[in-house]
């Protein structure tokens, strides 16, 4: 195996032949630097010979070469067997990068990632000379990646991938994902931009192991069948590939290869965004204190390159230091730790809003000045409210688990039209594009995830931007003296119609049982489905959803119930709203009085919110 291990309790981190000094006594390892500031210890450990390792940032000249190529020489044998099509994972490849956590082998590889950049470059030009754009033109491919552990050397064997084919990579070095789709239609030739496409290299709010990819075009991001393309090409690549190959493509990245620093292009375009709509001169949130929680990913950018621009004091914003080991929690709006972190700031510092952001900053949240979460539903519901009165009677796009409570806010007090679509935010964004090509006017699609699109802004989900429009409602609320602080922002949710009790229980199908195995887990779940169809149609009590686009969602004892089938995973989460305990404790006896008819189901974590239920 490439490497050896430093072992930090639970978590391990790979060691690069390259940077691999010998240990003895209390030795310095060193980790590719993504930050131009002085190297500082990220945790200390004591590794498998019980010597004490620190493990610190150290800046290297030329990161392209803290890489699988520089071991290929004296190991040859390094191209073990990788299957190239467990990597994805919907609109995004996944995969683990580091060793570090039991029972989780690496799966995306150096080579493995080298592979996959040749793969996209050939995708890129193939879909020119279908356009017939491709002539004799160098292509250009842009490169990010977030705060992880293994974000260098994954981004060095991509670009040794993209250089291999003739491409020219332009590196960003630590970046968010919504800048890489921008860095495709940025007219700025001092950038190298615009890209023919873009990577960003990342695994959103995954654990530190993980990594992976996210590709753009100036059309947008990748869907399910370009990344299932792009895979089935990198696998035949990869069967094909040498160390000979390997130290080509990496003398070929060297010459080809630009360091651009384009996040402060995009922070400077998020200001004048703000400037620009708000009308209310360069400096519209003095007087505000905003702060913001970056989770140590990638979007500590905002609090000194957006708001202190705009005149807002963000003292007390945290967790801006970009580390690849998530130390203080896990960067992910939906993360109840994360969330508690953000409020806890918001009320210590006496703030007027937070902001806090995913890892890769393509997710956002906010906590009102008094400790209130808006996200989730809440936060679609803001946002919706600030597009319809842009544009009356838009249709809202969300994902398949929004409240009643929201619709009923959309339809009823916005005058808008609300359209429930299914999981996962490509989809939900893709149903909002296809919308406008059949003259359906819509201008947001929105994930309860913290995922948002808006037309305006090119269909890009970018967390940053979702922000933008509230930093402009503020701006434009105090110019106008209308109000000042998050009250103006909160004000316009109050009617939002809340469920008291709401959970989420996850159904794993057990893949090995004797029911699962000669059908797989998908046909097996559909069995499911149509058994609670079935159940719900001949229950007077219970009402199915006439319009729905994933699973059977159904109404009844003044809540809901939806149970679909995991987009990915041998899994049917159910989610349960309702007035009360009593109320959903009836809606999830329903459900398990199907499912426990089904032996492959793994229905114990339903029964033990049941039982919980009885006893309040």
């Amino acid at each position: 195996m490439l490497g050896s291990t430093l072992c930090c309790s639970k978590q391990a981190v790979r060691v690069f032949p390259s940077l691999k000094p010998a240990l003895s006594g209390n030795s310095v390892q060193a980790l590719p630097s993504r930050y131009s500031h002085k190297p500082r210890q990220l945790s200390s450990c004591t590794n498998r010979s019980r010597r004490r390792v620190v493990l610190v940032e150290a800046s290297s000249p030329n990161p392209s070469q803290i890489s699988f190529a520089t071991a290929v020489e004296s190991q040859p044998t390094l191209f073990q067997a990788i299957d190239f099509k467990k990597l994805q994972n919907g609109s995004d490849i996944r995969g683990v990068a580091i060793v570090g956590v039991e029972g989780e082998p690496v799966t995306l590889t150096e080579p493995a990632a080298e592979a996959i950049g040749t793969a996209f470059a050939r995708f890129l030009r193939g879909k020119k000379e279908q356009a017939g754009e491709a002539g004799d033109r160098q292509l250009s491919v842009s490169i990010g990646h977030d705060s992880r552990v293994s974000a260098d050397v994954i981004t060095a064997a991509v670009a040794r991938g993209l250089a291999g084919e003739g491409v020219k990579v332009v590196r960003f070095g630590l970046a968010s994902t919504p800048a890489m789709f921008s860095s495709t239609v940025t007219q700025d030739e001092s950038l190298h931009c615009p890209n023919d496409g873009g990577i960003m290299i990342t695994a959103s709010h995954l654990p530190f192991n993980r990594n992976g990819l996210k590709f753009f075009t100036a059309k947008g991001g990748a869907n399910k069948a370009d990344i299932a393309t792009i895979l089935a090409s990198a696998a035949q690549i990869y069967a094909s590939m040498s160390a000979e190959s390997v130290r080509a493509n990496q003398e070929k990245a060297e010459k080809q290869t630009v360091l651009v620093d384009y996040m402060k292009r995009y922070a400077a375009d998020l200001v004048d965004a703000v400037r620009k709509a708000a009308k209310a001169g360069d400096r519209p949130l003095e007087g505000y204190h905003i702060v913001v929680d970056a989770g140590n990913g990638a979007g500590g950018f905002f609090a000194g390159g957006v708001l202190e621009p705009l005149g807002a004091n963000t003292a007390g914003s945290q967790f801006l230091e970009p580390d690849g080991l998530f130390p203080n929690h896990i960067p992910n709006p939906e993360d109840k730790a994360a969330m508690e972190a953000i409020t806890a700031a918001v009320l210590r510092e006496k703030a007027d809003l937070g902001i806090i952001f995913d890892t890769d900053v393509d997710r956002a949240a906010a906590v009102d000045s008094s400790g209130k979460e808006i996200n989730r539903n809440r936060l679609i519901a803001l946002i919706a409210a600030i597009v319809l009165e842009e544009h009356p009677g838009t249709t809202i796009v969300t994902d398949s688990v929004t409240s009643d409570g929201l619709t009923t806010f959309i339809e009823s007090k916005l005058g808008g039209k609300h359209l429930r679509f299914k999981r996962g935010y490509k989809n939900v964004i893709d149903e909002g594009v296809r919308l406008n090509s059949v003259g359906e006017e819509c201008h947001l699609a929105m994930e309860t995830s913290g995922h948002g699109a808006l037309k305006e802004n090119r269909w890009l989900d970018d967390g940053a931007y979702l922000m933008v429009k509230l930093l402009v409602k503020l701006a434009s609320a105090a110019a106008k003296g209308e109000a000042k602080g998050s009250a103006v922002l909160t004000r316009m949710i109050e009617d939002l119609q809340e469920a008291d009790e709401a959970t989420e229980v996850r159904l794993r199908i057990n893949q090995d049982h004797a029911d699962v195995a000669p059908i797989g887990f998908r046909a097996y779940g559909e069995k499911v489905l149509e058994a609670l169809t079935a159940t719900v149609e001949g229950d007077a009590a219970l009402s199915k959803a006439p319009v729905n686009y994933e699973g059977v969602r159904v109404s009844g004892f003044g809540g809901w119930f939806l149970l679909r089938l995991s987009l990915h995973d041998p899994v049917l989460p159910l989610n349960i709203e309702g007035p009360s305990k009593a109320a959903t404790r009836r809606l999830a006896e329903a459900v398990v009085s199907v499912t426990s008819q089904f032996p492959a189901l793994e229905i114990s974590a339903l029964q033990k919110y049941i039982d919980a239920c009885n006893q309040n």
